[in-house]
């Protein structure tokens, strides 16, 4: 039973689903139900480690099972790879997008396909113009030339033609992995407006997300996941936020932003940019990140944030201005000389950025501070390395079979969690965080703003970069806006909701 006491027979039906990893004891999945009804969007949610990745890579093709079934359309099946998933009618959008940089908009919607010519040669002419009949009839979008190179785009762009690109099979079963995690709120407005167009065509939609408070705005019914197990499924409106995170994490979470008051701590400048610019984007950036406090940057997608942070940390050279830790000048040294300078950086790319995903946990927990781990003969004390490892694994609740475990095997949140083990290890006066909570469930959340208020308290200069305004509103105490490279605007918090969007859109 769901939505409005309608009864509705499964499109995709798991049924006693198990899946273990390398012939272990640990499982992923344990005795998973989990069903996907004709034409509704079921909400698939639980905290890192819980188990929805795992499920989707299931019927995606991507992994096989360990023991269970799935049904489509009541009929046992076996889905033994991506392209047979394909051919089933299942497409999958994942949170990190699989699309062709240097190729253009059409190639990418087509790669694969064989739109060619008698004589072997691509029709381009055919190309283009399909490429742009699919993106008007999946998307109603109008305004991209199918010639533009992908790279060119932006990110919601991207996700929207990664969309395109799936959807031209004409798949009846569509899974959406955190669409949102970077987009705007008008492009999230958009992104449902493409939703609720694909349900009205009888497209069925596992839309995975962690925040819970569009799920009711999007979603038909709701499948909650803890510890590889499914809790419940029920319709969206007959639940609440609380009751989901309880479900979600076993136990009850009465401080989502769990603020502290600095006000009693030292205040000490430690960073300083003055008038810092980049060939490609930031104009004349100038402020202090000081200690006693943590330093938000609210902006729109391509405003500067990422830019400032990358700028920081020796990633991107500056063309102008100077760039101060401890009164020493830093800028131009590269990534090594900013970590030498005490410089941390917890990336928003965590896959491509911040971890070696073919390494295990420890190796890449160890990666920043390799030389003290390194004794005679340049051989690492791995004991050392691993005892470490294994103590972040623990203090940063970590979901893995253990350390040995290659990162690649782990969830997402997971992996984000790895990258900050990975800097907490070091030494730094200086931490930017950049999209520190994307992809990470509520509890995991939360423990990562408790790590921010720790390295507060110790001391640390800790920045947030955030497209989370209630995350910025709730964790910061200052917080700066940032438009086309430039700043618009500083605030003590509280600071109006309003305001803050003003500068972020308009400028001040």
């Amino acid at each position: 039973m769901i939505k409005g006491g309608e009864s509705l027979e499964p499109v995709l039906r798991a049924e006693g689903v198990y899946k273990a990893y390398g012939g272990s004891n640990f499982y992923a999945l344990e005795n998973v139900d989990f069903n996907v009804y004709p034409g509704k969007v079921n909400v698939l949610i639980g905290e890192n480690g819980a188990g929805k990745s795992t499920l989707i890579k299931v019927f995606s093709g991507a992994h096989s099972l360990t023991k269970g079934q799935i049904y489509m359309q009541g009929k046992p099946i076996t889905i033994s790879s991506p392209i047979h998933a394909n051919h089933l009618g299942i497409a999958t959008v994942y949170q990190e997008l699989s699309l062709a940089p240097e190729l253009s908009v059409a190639e990418n919607i087509f790669l694969g396909s064989d739109l060619i010519t008698k004589m072997g040669m691509v029709s381009w002419k055919n190309l283009y113009s399909e490429a742009k009949r699919l993106m008007v009839e999946v998307l109603e979008m109008d305004n991209i030339d199918p010639r533009t190179k992908i790279k060119t785009l932006g990110i919601a762009h991207q996700q929207m033609i990664e969309i395109v690109r799936v959807m031209r099979r004409e798949s009846k079963i569509l899974i959406l992995d955190e669409p949102t995690a970077v987009l705007t709120e008008k492009e999230i407005v958009k992104l449902f407006e493409i939703i609720n167009r694909l349900k009205e065509r009888g497209v069925s939609i596992i839309y995975i997300s962690h925040r819970l408070e569009e799920l009711f705005e999007i979603g038909d019914y709701i499948t909650v996941f803890r510890d590889g197990k499914m809790v419940s499924e029920l319709p969206v409106e007959q639940t609440n936020t609380d009751k989901l995170i309880e479900m979600m994490v076993g136990r009850e979470i009465t401080e989502q932003y769990p603020k502290e008051d600095f006000s009693g701590l030292e205040k000490k400048d430690v960073l300083r940019l003055e008038n810092v610019c980049t060939p490609s984007k930031l104009e004349q950036v100038s402020f202090t990140g000081r200690t006693g406090e943590i330093l938000g940057f609210a902006g729109l997608i391509g405003a500067g944030r990422t830019e400032i942070a990358k700028a920081i940390f020796g990633a991107d050279k500056i063309s102008g201005g100077a760039i101060y830790i401890n009164g020493r000048k830093i800028h131009n040294r590269g990534i090594q000389g900013s970590i030498r300078g005490g410089v941390a950086l917890v990336t928003e790319d965590r896959k491509g950025q911040g971890l070696n995903l073919i390494r295990s946990i420890s190796e890449n927990i160890s990666m920043v501070k390799l030389k003290k781990l390194t004794g005679a003969f340049g051989v690492i004390k791995k004991q050392r390395e691993i005892s470490e490892a294994k103590q972040f694994v623990q203090d940063l609740q970590i979901v893995a079979e253990g350390v040995h475990s290659k990162t690649k095997s782990l969830s997402g949140g997971n992996q984000q969690k790895v990258v900050i083990a990975k800097w907490l290890s070091s030494e730094f006066d200086v931490i930017i965080f950049d999209e520190p909570t994307r992809g990470i469930d509520v509890g995991a959340k939360t423990e990562v703003y408790t790590i921010m208020n720790t390295l507060v308290k110790e001391g640390k200069v800790v920045i947030m970069i955030s497209s989370d305004m209630m995350e910025l509103l709730g964790m910061c105490d200052r917080i700066i806006a940032v438009k086309n490279g430039r700043l618009c605007g500083e605030f003590t918090v509280p600071v109006a909701q309003d305001e803050l969007l003003h500068a972020m859109m308009e400028g001040s």
